[in-house]
């Protein structure tokens, strides 16, 4: 089976967590062809395995740049024939009203969502059909044509109320970032030899990187499937990046991305959520439960193997949190938790491991972590002539003192997550490998991860924190109990071998619904019925003529 593989973050140009997963994944299912259609994509390549090529990639971050040819193996961009060509009268006109249904779609309220959607999904495939047969779109989508149609539609009655309130710098602005979420309409992967090859795509998000999925479908009839690990939609909603962003902008933006994924959504042969959490992102985006199948990520449980059988490692009196040291993690209310817990276990230790990130503004967020915990726990020691040291330490993963993420997980009892935002913690997946007991809070995908093998309380609760703590800290075996049950469940649910048997099965199912399609030159076995190799007329005329039944 040929399968067009959609990577987002420019795997196989980039590292990641998508690109670990993507690389499992065609490595996994090696009967399987691989052609990988990367948008982000720059550099070159890792190496990749017989039964994988790059088809196409496309760098979604340069407006100018130019055509790199149009082979298979070789990377193609935008060029002229997507950004400079200038429209004629007819084919302007096609694009203005293409475009006024997308922009109708974008402005109506949610209260009339049915049509919305229909009226966005019309400009959508209208704009895509263009840009396939005359292209131009991009250079289109930054028009003053492309600004006025926008004013119009958030003026016109039963428009969104912020946007609405858009002015020219918000439409200026939307436009803008419209031709950049629309670029993927623009690429030349909609031919015979690229995507329409493809038995299957599969997407390894939704929202802009499912876009091809959803033009081979619309062209070819090629069924899609979108796994989703993490949910680009709300990732838009949580970003950082818009703060500074007007409220109609924002208003505009947020509907962008939500009838893109709803598209997506509706669309799909099958969508393949890592969790439960996911899942109802997308039932609640419009996705038909019926097309929904969670298959959890697969993780490798091999390099935890000797710390998990070992019982008895790691300090009975230290707590372990491992993670990107961010406000989402709620370290605050951990060090707050850790002062109750001292108070009532003075030989309790916290371990803060930070996952390095190379942000700008990225160490903010520690460097007041560590001087609060500077604040709550002053240097401690034992005797008149020992040197103090702080009950809690912050070290970061790599580095002498938490070399390897096994033995960061050996050297304590309890493994904490205080997140107050999660989607698929994995580092709880880790810890359970570790057969480590584990305290979290509720949030995202925590209680389906662990059930019943681990401790959950309510996000900013310092208080029920500290209690759950302290209650590991002071039985070892319950701790041990939960800690085998733990390591048992993940891995019975959470190896790269159940990941890859769930979409081996996956796509022979996608595969043998979908309808047959002959391409030409292919030997496709069966194709043909024995007898028609046979000299002369085999069929009765009646049935030939297709008149009435064979004689008896």
């Amino acid at each position: 089976m040929r399968i067009g593989l959609l990577t987002e973050g420019g795997y196989p140009y980039a590292d990641g967590e998508t690109g670990v997963w993507c690389d499992r994944l065609v490595r996994g299912l090696g009967q399987h062809q691989f052609d990988l259609y990367a948008l982000g994509g720059s550099g070159t390549p890792r190496p990749l395995p017989p039964n994988t090529r790059v088809a196409r990639a496309a760098d979604l971050g340069s407006a100018d740049a130019s055509p790199a040819g149009r082979n298979l193996l070789e990377r193609t961009a935008f060029g002229d024939r997507a950004t400079r060509r200038a429209y004629g009268r007819r084919d302007r006109r096609r694009f203005t009203e293409a475009f006024h249904q997308l922009a109708i779609g974008l402005c109506a309220e949610d209260a009339d969502g049915v049509r919305a959607e229909s009226a966005f999904a019309t400009g959508l495939y209208a704009l895509a059909e263009l840009a396939r047969e005359r292209g131009g779109l991009t250079g289109a989508l930054r028009s003053d044509d492309a600004v006025r149609v926008l004013e119009s539609a958030s003026r016109a009655p039963g428009a969104r109320r912020g946007a609405a309130a858009a002015g020219l710098p918000d439409h200026l602005a939307f436009a803008e970032h419209l031709a950049r979420a629309l670029r993927p309409l623009s690429l030349d992967w909609y031919t015979d030899d690229a995507l329409g090859a493809a038995d299957l795509c599969h997407a390894a998000a939704g929202g802009t990187t499912a876009l091809p999925g959803l033009l081979a479908r619309r062209f070819f009839g090629t069924p899609l499937l979108v796994t989703e690990y993490g949910v680009p939609l709300r990732s838009h909603y949580l970003s950082a990046a818009g703060a500074d962003r007007s409220a109609p902008l924002r208003t505009l933006l947020a509907a962008l991305h939500g009838r893109l994924a709803a598209e997506v959504y509706q669309q799909a042969a099958l969508l393949t959520p890592g969790n439960a959490h996911t899942r109802r992102w997308q039932e609640k985006c419009g996705a038909d439960r019926a097309r929904i199948r969670t298959v959890h990520p697969g993780m490798a449980a091999d390099r935890f193997a000797e710390v998990g059988e070992d019982e008895e490692s790691g300090d009975p009196t230290t707590l372990v949190w491992v993670g990107r040291v961010e406000p989402a993690k709620d370290l605050i209310a951990l060090l707050h938790a850790f002062t109750e817990i001292r108070a009532r276990q003075p030989d309790a230790r916290l371990r803060i491991v930070a996952v390095p990130v190379r942000e700008p503004g990225a160490g903010a967020y520690l460097a007041h972590c560590k001087g609060l915990a500077a604040q709550l726990f002053p240097d401690e020691a034992a005797g008149a002539h020992a040197v103090g040291e702080n009950p809690v330490t912050f070290e970061e993963l790599g580095g002498p003192e938490a070399p390897t993420l096994e033995d960061t997980y050996a050297s304590g009892a309890v493994v904490v997550l205080s997140s107050v935002v999660e989607g698929f913690p994995a580092s709880l997946v880790e810890a359970m490998f570790c057969a480590r007991a584990t305290v979290s809070t509720d949030v995202g995908a925590v209680v389906e991860i662990i059930g019943g093998t681990g401790l959950v309380v309510p996000p900013r609760n310092p208080r029920a924190l500290a209690d759950a703590c302290l209650a590991l800290l002071r039985d070892p075996d319950r701790r041990h109990r939960l800690g085998a049950a733990a390591r048992a469940r993940a891995l019975e649910l959470f190896t790269v071998e159940q990941n890859l048997a769930a979409f081996r099965g996956i796509y022979l199912e996608l595969l043998s619904h979908a309808p047959v399609r002959h391409r030409a030159g292919d030997g496709v076995l069966f194709a043909h019925p024995a007898e028609a190799h046979v000299p002369g007329s085999w069929a009765p005329k009646a049935v030939a003529a297709g008149t009435g039944a064979p004689d008896a």
